[in-house]
Formats: structure tokens, sequence, C-alpha cells
């Protein structure tokens, strides 16, 4: 019961720091760069080229450089994600996610730290990563495989 009872009241803080994360300046500039990404037409349009590409690049990756239009499709995929990322809602977005990321990775480490210096705490920035046991490297947008 008195475990039962514990653990509630960490859930219960959990939110409460989730909550103070969603209040701050970092998570309010990332939703309103989020909100403009989202509304605009012409970034909508380069993003939407982008992932309509990907399926045949996918496609074009599978069978490699014996695909017939796998030169058009290293190319255009090249060009489209250029062409995205260079869209300045898109960067403003991508510096917002970012910097949140940054903050989660942050709260992360000093919550596993607090525990004990060899908790893994996975994260997507390589200057986390180099602590003791710390991070766990191999993809995905945390750093875990």
């Amino acid at each position: 019961m008195l475990a039962t009872l514990e653990r509630i009241e960490l859930l219960e803080q959990a939110n409460h720091l989730a909550k103070m994360v969603l209040e701050s300046d970092i998570a309010e500039h990332y939703q309103i760069c989020l909100y403009k990404m989202q509304s605009n037409k012409e970034t909508q349009r380069k993003i939407n080229q982008f992932v309509g590409l990907k399926e045949l690049y996918e496609e074009v990756q599978r069978f490699g450089k014996y695909h017939p239009d796998y030169k058009r499709v290293m190319t255009q995929i090249r060009e489209y994600k250029r062409e995205m990322d260079l869209d300045p809602l898109v960067a403003d977005f991508k510096l917002a996610e970012n910097d949140l990321q940054g903050l989660l990775d942050e709260i992360s480490m000093l919550i596993g730290g607090a525990v004990s210096e060899h908790i893994k705490v996975p994260t997507g920035n390589p200057f986390f990563d180099s602590g003791h046991g710390s991070g766990c490297g191999g993809g995905g947008s945390c750093g875990c495989g």
C-alpha cells in the first residue's frame, strides 16, 4: 500500500514537472513555430513534396543503383530536402525543437543522475551521452535503438 501511494505521489510530481515544461517559454516558442510551419501553405507544399518522394526513395533504396529511376530520385530527394530545410519556418521549427529536446535531455539527466550515476538516460544529444552510462546510441529520436 505504501509503495502504491509513493508511486502515485511520484507520478503526480512528474505530471507537475510536465506541466511546468509545457508552460515554459521554450515550449511556447516550439508551439508557435510548429503552428506557423503547419499553417503556411508554401512550407506545407515543400514538406509534402519531400514526404511524397520519400516512398519512391525507399523503393529505389531497396534496389540501389540498379533501379531505373535511381539517379533521378536520388537527385530529386536531395533537392526537395534542401528546399524544405532552407524554408525559414522549417528552420525555425527545427531550432525550437532542438531547444525543447535540450531541456528535456537536461531534465532526464538531472533525474537519472540524482538516482545513480550509472542510470542510463536516453538522449538525442551527444553532449549528454558521454557520461557515466548515460545514453543508448543506436538510432531513434531518443538515441535508443
